[in-house]
């Protein structure tokens, strides 16, 4: 699987794609058929501390893309959240893959 990298008004951060490698990993053992990640960060003016990191994931496989997207304090967070949003939208794939 490929993952791609875009940032806007972020620096580039190693340890950042270190994470998100190991999170969309572990998705693509239990889910084999996807092919390609791309993955955004962002940040976002706001008042409030407990948001303004963004993570917007991307993903490619057989069918209509997949897409989830987090906003909380920390792209960490966000990694984790949008990460379980697309867990659960590729387990629904599945299933239907199956169904046919």
């Amino acid at each position: 699987m490929d993952i791609n990298f875009e940032y806007d008004d972020v620096r580039a951060s190693a340890r950042l794609e270190i994470m998100t490698g190991e999170k969309l990993n572990k998705l693509l053992d239990k889910f084999d058929f996807i092919v390609r990640a791309d993955v955004f960060f962002k940040t976002e003016n706001t008042s409030a501390q407990n948001k303004g990191r963004i993570c917007n994931i991307r993903l490619s496989l057989p069918g209509p893309r997949l897409f989830a997207e987090a906003n909380h304090g920390s792209f960490e967070a966000s990694i984790a959240e949008a990460c379980n949003d697309l867990e659960i939208q590729l387990r629904k794939r599945k299933a239907k893959m199956k169904s046919f």
